[in-house]
């Protein structure tokens, strides 16, 4: 069986400065929001900003980033990197929010994650989907292990909505800002849960 890279060893590569392209300068802003600080990762470039990661609160992988080496840009002056913060604000206020890709650096993914995180885009709000379905939909439909992983991954969480993957029974499986916030971003969408934490599996993407 082929072993499919589904990207966790790239993760930490993801945030050294090195591999810039020349003239880059990587940057860390800091986000108010309201469930918290979110870290936004960036890229400043002859070609244009790109986004490299955006760390939501409680995400323990935070420590992992470091921006004591990168440059704090508190208000930052390009106009698609306030359009995004704006955005990240209003969709943790539970506000129906679609973002645009187009600044995401997703070239930096493996291609398998790269493939899992825009299937996980195209999922609607309001929807939720399962590992195994979003393999099946990708073509390979013993990767759901696999799948789990690469969203685990995710360096772009909300822009990627990674929250709407879901374990098959409809438990909500593992997020990096914890199930807490997973469970709270569902609802907020309209996704009902049983007693038993389990997600009510109304309505399904793939």
């Amino acid at each position: 069986m082929r072993k499919i890279d589904d990207g966790r060893r790239h993760l930490r590569s993801m945030d050294r400065s090195p591999d810039s392209p020349p003239g880059a300068m990587p940057a860390v802003t800091d986000i108010a929001t309201v469930s918290g600080r979110v870290r936004l990762i960036w890229v400043l470039s002859a070609s244009g900003p790109k986004v490299r990661r955006i760390i939501l609160p409680g995400d323990v992988r935070s420590d992992t980033v470091p921006a004591e080496s990168m440059l704090s840009i508190r208000t930052p002056r390009d106009i698609s990197i306030r359009t995004l913060i704006a955005g990240i604000q209003s969709f943790l206020a539970g506000n129906d929010v679609r973002f645009d890709i187009d600044l995401l650096d997703l070239d930096r993914c493996p291609p398998f994650r790269r493939r899992v995180l825009l299937a996980e885009y195209g999922i609607p709000r309001g929807y939720v989907s399962t590992y195994g379905r979003i393999a099946r939909h990708l073509g390979n439909p013993g990767a759901a292990r696999a799948v789990g992983n690469a969203l685990a991954a995710n360096p772009f969480p909300p822009v990627i909505p990674c929250h709407r993957a879901l374990r098959s029974d409809g438990r909500p499986g593992g997020f990096q800002a914890g199930q807490r916030m997973k469970r709270r971003l569902l609802e907020m969408e309209g996704v009902r849960f049983r007693e038993d934490g389990r997600a009510i599996l109304e309505r399904v993407w793939y």
